[in-house]
């Protein structure tokens, strides 16, 4: 299997279990998000460092870590994904999964627009109308609620980021997550800390909370494996298109589970989201296909003249 393939396979699971994360959350709805968030992070460090002791791989994290050329986007990374965990959770956990859902159908758009600033990848006119027409969703639930939709907004762009830091960072998937952990580790012990000095703390108070924060800590650290793995193997145009999984997910859960109020705005808001992204694909689509036939024409082959003199 190619690395490609490997990273289309990795992405793909990536985004079917992030899809099911807010039944997950939803059950943690009566712990504050902060220590939901602090847990999660005790809990996958744990589990990396074991994963990194088995692969003997322990220098390499203590490198990553003190190297000036990886620390800084490591602590970027850091920044963008806990402050995107804790968005997700708090939105899942209080009843704004839709939200979530439009913010991960945004992402794929974000991307092209950070692929536009940062890679000066080409935006074509397709991709423009794609874009246009995400924008005007926004504003038409922008005007319909009187506000932006913040949480839709920043999970998109904070993961956005994130992706761009990951693509840029000369590490493996299970160092770079890991040593992202690790810098988040004193503010988590901070928080827990905190709640259990005050007697609120959740863990310990019963079997099922702390087995969910426990096992939360640990399953969600293989998403950010496998988006890591893929990132620096698939094109970001066509991650993001495999993002589509993981809303789809979140909006069968806000609706059909959760029972999550869907109101005109939404219903004329979500459709041209869709429409962006059809339209998206399907350009996206073109330029795959036409850079494969490219990919495949051969080279020509210089004619060689013979300029020597007749006898």
């Amino acid at each position: 299997m190619s690395d490609t393939r490997k990273g289309l396979l990795a992405a793909f699971l990536g985004c079917v279990m992030w899809g099911l994360f807010p039944i997950l959350f939803r059950m943690m709805a009566h712990i504050p998000p902060v220590e939901v968030l602090a847990h999660r992070a005790t809990w996958s460090f744990l589990f990396f460092m074991g994963l990194l002791a088995l692969q003997r791989r322990l220098p390499a994290f203590r490198h990553a870590l003190t190297h000036r050329a990886t620390l800084v986007p490591l602590v970027c990374a850091m920044v963008m994904i806990s402050s995107n965990w804790l968005v997700f959770i708090y939105a899942t956990s209080s009843g704004q999964t839709t939200q979530v859902s439009l913010g991960y159908y945004i992402f794929p758009l974000a991307a092209v627009l950070v692929g536009r600033v940062w890679f000066s990848e080409r935006l074509g006119l397709v991709q423009g109308v794609a874009v246009a027409l995400a924008a005007a969703a926004v504003m038409t639930l922008a005007l319909a609620q009187g506000a932006l939709p913040w949480i839709s907004l920043y999970l998109a762009m904070s993961f956005c980021l994130y992706g761009v830091v990951k693509k840029r960072l000369d590490l493996g998937p299970v160092l770079s997550v890991a040593a992202e952990v690790a810098l988040f580790l004193p503010v988590a012990l901070v928080i827990l800390a905190s709640t259990s000095l005050s007697g609120q703390g959740a863990f310990g108070a019963s079997l099922q909370d702390s087995v969910l924060l426990v096992v939360g800590g640990v399953i969600t650290a293989v998403p950010l494996i496998l988006f890591s793995y893929a990132a620096r193997r698939v094109p970001l145009g066509t991650l993001g298109i495999l993002q589509y999984i993981s809303p789809s997910m979140h909006f069968l859960c806000a609706t059909l589970l959760f029972g999550e109020p869907f109101t005109t705005a939404h219903k004329i808001a979500f459709p041209m989201i869709w429409s962006a992204l059809v339209v998206f694909s399907i350009a996206t689509l073109r330029q795959d296909r036409v850079a494969r036939r490219l990919a495949m024409v051969p080279p020509a082959v210089p004619t060689t003249v013979n300029t020597a003199p007749r006898a």
